[in-house]
């Protein structure tokens, strides 16, 4: 647990399942204030279940409804942050797709969809927030969730791989620009979690063998896994990292 991190308010997108829902959940324990991001209406008793099991160990929340692609929607989510909770102090741009395409075949809406979320919406969430942190002098934190995949090629997934490829420049280029005014940008690549959007390789049991083959540590990993290393980025016992991509993969980078 990390004692700074009490009171904290923290966005987080795309926390209604998965990944995102872990870290929701981290920071509840973490006694944080938490705005759950979701994308619709099919969403919304998740993120109801996600801000009860949040008040339930001791954090805050309340639930926002948006496309993180669409400038409305970020602003909205601050906004929701800031009259819920009084401040902002960070968010976790965590809302991600993915589809899979032989290059060839890929549609061009298909590949402007994907990089309107992972790409186009964290660059947003980022941007949003720091115009809050920066107007009130606060010295926030950020963690845009990657992937292996800015490193690792995955051919039929382009233009996954190519928005991940993206998310750590855009990390590292803000993390240069933001660091002398105390704002904290960093990201977290997890490898082929199990999650609800990676359930359909899971189920195939050949599938699943070529993926943990590929992970020296043998296993694959869970959310709560990539939720430990996110709230250690967003709290002072990470004050020294900026710009720095935490790989949370089992070693599947090293293969």
């Amino acid at each position: 647990m990390y004692n700074d991190l009490k009171d904290k308010v923290f966005i987080v997108t795309g926390a209604t399942q998965g990944i995102g829902r872990a870290i929701a959940i981290r920071l509840g324990k973490e006694k944080c204030k938490v705005v759950v991001d979701y994308h619709d209406e099919s969403n919304e008793s998740l993120a109801n279940e996600v801000v009860s099991a949040i008040k339930e160990i001791g954090g805050q929340a309340v639930a926002c409804r948006g496309d993180v692609s669409e400038v409305d929607t970020v602003k909205k989510l601050v906004d929701v942050a800031v009259s819920h909770f009084g401040t902002l102090h960070g968010i976790v741009n965590n809302a991600g797709i993915q589809s899979e395409y032989s290059s060839e075949s890929l549609p061009v809406d298909e590949w402007d969809r994907i990089m309107n979320i992972n790409l186009r919406g964290a660059f947003l969430g980022c941007q949003e927030t720091i115009k809050y942190l920066l107007k009130h002098n606060i010295k926030g934190s950020i963690v845009n969730i990657s992937s292996v995949h800015q490193r690792i090629s995955k051919p039929n997934f382009v233009h996954y791989a190519a928005s991940k490829g993206g998310i750590k420049m855009m990390t590292e280029t803000l993390a240069r620009e933001y660091a002398s005014k105390g704002i904290r940008i960093n990201s977290v690549a997890p490898d082929a979690i199990a999650t609800p959007m990676n359930a359909e390789f899971f189920e195939d049991p050949v599938i699943t063998k070529e993926i943990i083959d590929k992970i020296p540590c043998g296993v694959v990993g869970n959310s709560e896994e990539i939720a430990a290393p996110v709230a250690w980025l967003l709290s002072q016992e990470a004050s020294y990292v900026a710009g720095a991509t935490l790989f949370v993969d089992g070693g599947m980078v090293l293969y």
